[in-house]
């Protein structure tokens, strides 16, 4: 006589979990397989991105822009973890308190990226210390932002003045160390911005990091015949100097005062206080005061045996910059008016007006 717990079996089968997922992967063989095969390159990729070089204690690294904000953390990190740092700072001040900061070995020199003297000058000091080893290391960090505004509030010299240290600067560093780079089949970290992405902007900034993404994807190409491998660092908004709000909204000031009263009119009284305002918040909101998300990046393209061709710190870099970069323009466009104010002779609305009249 059968008990009612087999009569029960035998009429609702038990069904285990591995028997659920077994029946799954046969009825999706596809999508199983799709599965399997992404899951396994994220491992591959992930173990193959742990790999690091050795002998840290024999390797030395230049790092442009050390008296504060990312050059001046990423130098002190490099340092602690036994690299022979070479730190370029503009100031003595900054020179000295790096210094104090860092152990004996780390050395400073000051520098100019806008000057070809200074360069070269630095390029003598590394080239004794390095010796038949060569460079491991260059970080191209030093940058300014200003002037930043609506692009008709520019004249010709406020493009120059960014793009000589951003661009032209990074190029004559990494041009006149590339001797010293390729004899320790070394690397060349170039910071670059979401705004070489994405440009937000006008004035020289976003020129600058355009041009800094082009020159280092040529020079990576160019350099991998020689064991030199090329990264670049495109941070999202992160609080330094470059993004100081007190610099950036005197320089507008600045910008606006001697704007001719013709075009301050088109833009109308309001404007400029409204446009502050939208660079307060919108820093406000974005930027973040964790700077080690970048150094952290710095470091993995200078220590990982396969580095990143691209490195994007930041949650805005990620999840909004970088998408926003790959979708189509007008996407673009709208979410940046929708940031900023409209000046008050906006021909776009009253050509719209016009041809609702019209109809």
């Amino acid at each position: 006589m059968r008990t009612p717990n087999l009569q029960v079996a035998m009429v609702f089968p038990v069904v285990s979990e591995e028997n659920i997922l077994l029946d799954f992967f046969q009825a999706h063989l596809a999508l199983s397989c799709i599965l399997i095969s992404v899951t396994a390159i994220a491992i591959a990729w992930f173990i193959r991105d742990s790999f690091k070089v050795e002998d840290f204690d024999q390797k030395h690294v230049f790092i442009t822009g050390c008296d504060s904000g990312f050059g001046n953390l990423v130098a002190r990190q490099l340092d602690q973890n036994g690299f022979h740092v070479i730190a370029a700072c503009l100031t003595e001040k900054g020179e000295s308190e790096l210094k104090a900061a860092a152990s004996p070995r780390l050395k400073t020199v000051l520098f100019n990226v806008t000057d070809s003297p200074s360069i070269e000058s630095a390029v003598e000091f590394v080239r004794a210390e390095v010796g038949e080893r060569g460079l491991w290391g260059l970080i191209n960090n030093a940058g300014r932002s200003t002037p930043i505004g609506p692009t008709e509030w520019m004249q010709l010299e406020d493009f120059k003045k960014v793009l000589d240290v951003n661009l032209i600067g990074l190029i004559d560093v990494t041009l006149k160390f590339l001797p010293l780079l390729k004899k320790a089949q070394g690397r060349v970290v170039n910071v670059a911005s979401i705004l070489g992405r994405l440009a937000l902007n006008g004035g020289g900034y976003c020129l600058s990091k355009y041009g800094v993404e082009a020159f280092s994807d040529s020079l990576r190409r160019d350099m991998q015949h020689f064991g030199v491998k090329v990264s670049i660092i495109e941070p999202g908004f992160f609080k330094t100097g470059v993004t100081r709000l007190d610099l950036i909204e005197a320089d507008l000031q600045r910008l606006w005062n001697r704007l001719p009263e013709e075009v301050k009119h088109s833009y109308g009284p309001k404007f400029f206080d409204e446009y502050v305002k939208a660079q307060d918040f919108s820093m406000g909101l974005l930027c973040s005061s964790d700077i080690s998300k970048v150094t952290s990046c710095m470091q993995h393209a200078l220590t990982a045996r396969h580095p990143r061709t691209r490195y994007s710190p930041g949650w805005d870099a990620k999840l909004i910059w970088i998408p926003l970069s790959y979708l189509p323009a007008f996407i673009a466009d709208f979410t940046v008016a929708v940031l900023l104010p409209v000046p008050k002779d906006d021909r776009k609305s009253h050509a719209n007006q016009v041809g609702v009249a019209n109809t």
